[in-house]
């Protein structure tokens, strides 16, 4: 059985008191990465669970999870795997997958022991409770839906990359992609927004390892910040906005679970009303 990490919610009067080693603590997810095993944290923020699994030396499984109170971690629950390697392999209910870089495979509740593997393979797990079985579905990078966003005047030309969401691939109530910047753009999400029906996780990357991200997070009246590094998440509560800027190019990937799989559902914040 594999053990994770607990991560209760925080009420946004209580977070207004932290100072910057408690705000690591409660919303950075920085231990991802741990050669030749799996990381997971489970949140409360609508039983999310975020994770790693580096499978350096060897094939990893992924079997029971002690926080999920099931015999399987996929027996009540869906997720995705994103491999961040060059290449690599996930088996599952009796089947293959190949997955390059930035590739996501969804598999669906009842998807049983998830085996992933290849030495040049980092896989990030996104998973959320799940109320119907889904079959697996795998999606390149070129494959998703593509949807520019912003502008150089505002330092955020992006594409938004679509995988998991109404039009591309199916899920009960995870929607996810990618966020690519062009060259010179650094702020992502910005003008902010929060949506108070679900919660959202970001993992920054392809970052070079001596740069940041200066990650917005808070109420829109009482905003905070983390620095994060490449491949570091962060956890953002429905009450949070959750933008950043960083010091180099970057891309982020965004995973939500909650009430609904509308991408557009958020409540904007004028930029006039950000403290």
């Amino acid at each position: 059985m594999i053990k994770t990490q607990l991560r209760r919610a925080i009420d946004p009067r209580h977070a207004k008191t932290f100072d910057t080693t408690q705000l690591r603590e409660e919303f950075l997810v920085d231990n991802l990465w741990i050669e030749d095993d799996v990381s997971l944290t489970y949140t409360q923020y609508d039983r999310m669970i975020v994770g790693g699994a580096w499978p350096k030396s060897g094939p990893l499984t992924i079997d029971a999870v002690d926080q999920t109170g099931t015999d399987g971690w996929l027996d009540r629950r869906e997720a995705v795997l994103v491999n961040l390697g060059t290449s690599g392999t996930v088996e599952a209910k009796g089947e293959t997958y190949e997955l390059g870089r930035c590739d996501m495979l969804y598999l669906g509740m009842g998807s049983g022991a998830v085996t992933v593997s290849g030495s040049d393979a980092k896989f990030y797990i996104i998973s959320a409770p799940a109320h119907r079985e889904i079959p697996a579905q795998l999606a390149t990078i070129d494959q998703a839906n593509q949807v520019p966003l912003g502008s150089r005047d505002s330092c955020n030309e992006r594409v938004i990359y679509q995988f998991v969401h109404p039009a591309g691939i199916e899920s009960c109530q995870i929607v996810m992609g990618m966020t690519k910047f062009s060259a010179g753009s650094i702020w992502n999400t910005m003008p902010a927004h929060i949506h108070e029906r679900r919660s959202e996780i970001y993992i920054y990357i392809d970052l070079p390892d001596d740069q940041n991200i200066i990650h917005l997070m808070g109420e829109p009246d009482e905003t905070r910040h983390l620095v994060v590094r490449n491949e570091q998440a962060v956890l953002s509560p429905p009450w949070s906005i959750h933008s950043g800027a960083g010091t180099a190019a970057y891309s982020f990937i965004w995973a939500m679970a909650g009430d609904n799989m509308a991408f557009t559902d958020m409540d904007m914040v004028p930029m006039e009303d950000l403290r």
